[in-house]
């Protein structure tokens, strides 16, 4: 990670602690964000106080922590103000259930809680709960309302919890919460207001219960994407396939599994689109049959009749009123012709192209932009700074669409 210490001032961080055996690393997250230019600012929940000591993020980060509405002191006299207007960014990790259903609802019973309420910084909340509680209709309730209101959702993961028992419960790792931390921090702001729509990872089309057709797709590049879009400041919700990849801190998050559940999904988000960005591969065909046993292995050849899947993105540059859309062309050959032809075809403003065999799974890429005004060719780099650049393109053809410069 980048030092994220600017040359005018630091960033400042809240860093807020409610009651979970997460909490230890919150004391590690503590650590490395002061070590990278960061002042970080502790305020810890009574309940996180029985799970580790708040001399230890004193030491941490050689700040005060606060852990009571009604302390005294002569730099924070009214802290639930006075914390939120001198931070960039309010981080709360690890969040409970009980504290997330507070937040959701508006409560301020304790500093924190009245810090988030009283805040006009971006907010950022890492759950870590037991499975259950996860997955109870009102705790999803909950994080879709904080969703709703502009708060960034970070994870969390699936893995073994303190219980004893495996699921999707865990707080993100220290590595995760400090990426997401960074592509907040480094917003540019450029989009700030604007809605983008981004969709990745392959989809999957089942045969039978074991056994589908995919695209080979990591899902890397519409993640990086994510993350850039994230740092022009703009709100995004990222549609995605099964990938293996920790969900950057965008808006919204939607996992689908098949093309149609993704259609379904864009569907539901399009309106409120002004850039859609289609980065998934796909799968261009689907089972007209699908068995829902595993079809058992009985002959040498086994015929499966396909179906053609609905072109997403054709539809959404089909709209009325379409938003500025951006595609993906992952090629074999003939790169120029083939990216030129699907740019033509689906009236699209920009067409982003690249060589299959040169970019899935790999970390780095390069990439050729079609636009109105021809070819552009981003050199090979990481995939992040491919997608910041492409970000950039995307941003001047976007204000130059709408008449801005």
């Amino acid at each position: 990670m980048t030092t994220l210490e600017s040359a005018k001032s630091p960033k400042h961080i809240v860093l807020g602690i409610t009651g979970g055996v997460a909490a230890y690393k919150a004391a590690e997250l503590a650590r490395l964000l002061t070590q990278n230019g960061v002042e970080v600012q502790t305020v810890m929940t009574e309940a996180a106080c029985q799970f580790i000591n708040s001399a230890t993020f004193q030491s941490l980060t050689g700040q005060p922590v606060y852990t009571n509405l009604w302390e005294t002191n002569a730099s924070y006299n009214m802290a639930h103000i006075n914390l939120s207007r001198d931070a960039d960014m309010i981080l709360i990790a690890p969040a409970s259930a009980d504290f997330i259903a507070k937040i959701a609802n508006g409560l301020a019973d304790d500093l924190l809680t009245a810090l988030c309420l009283a805040r006009d910084c971006q907010l950022l909340v890492a759950p870590a709960m037991n499975r259950q509680m996860w997955e109870n209709a009102a705790t999803q309730r909950n994080v879709s309302r904080l969703q709703q209101d502009g708060v960034r959702i970070l994870g969390p993961a699936s893995g073994e919890q303190a219980c004893g028992e495996v699921g999707m419960g865990r707080m993100l790792e220290v590595s995760e919460l400090l990426q997401s931390v960074q592509d907040c921090l480094q917003s540019n702001r450029q989009l700030a207001g604007k809605n983008i729509l981004i969709t990745a990872g392959p989809t999957y089309e089942a045969i039978d219960a074991v056994r589908g057709i995919t695209n080979k797709s990591s899902g890397k590049m519409g993640y990086a994407i994510a993350r850039a879009a994230i740092e022009t400041g703009a709100s995004v919700t990222l549609i995605s396939g099964q990938t293996c990849l920790p969900v950057p801190a965008v808006n919204k998050f939607l996992p689908v599994v098949s093309a149609e559940d993704m259609l379904q999904a864009v569907q539901a988000e399009i309106a409120h689109a002004d850039i859609f960005i289609s980065v998934a591969a796909v799968a261009d065909y689907r089972p007209v049959n699908v068995s829902q046993q595993k079809l058992k292995k009985t002959a040498n050849n086994l015929n499966i009749e396909l179906t053609p899947n609905p072109d997403i993105l054709k539809w959404v540059s089909n709209l009325p009123e379409p938003p500025f859309c951006v595609g993906f062309a992952a090629e074999t050959d003939d790169l120029d012709q083939n990216a030129a032809t699907k740019r033509e075809q689906k009236k699209l403003p920009l067409l982003v192209a690249n060589l299959a065999q040169k970019a899935i799974g790999f970390d780095e890429s390069e990439l050729v932009l079609f636009d109105d005004s021809g070819k552009h060719i981003l050199p090979k780099a990481s995939k992040i700074e491919l997608a910041r650049q492409l970000m950039q393109h995307i941003y001047v053809l976007y204000n130059r669409q709408h008449g801005r410069t």
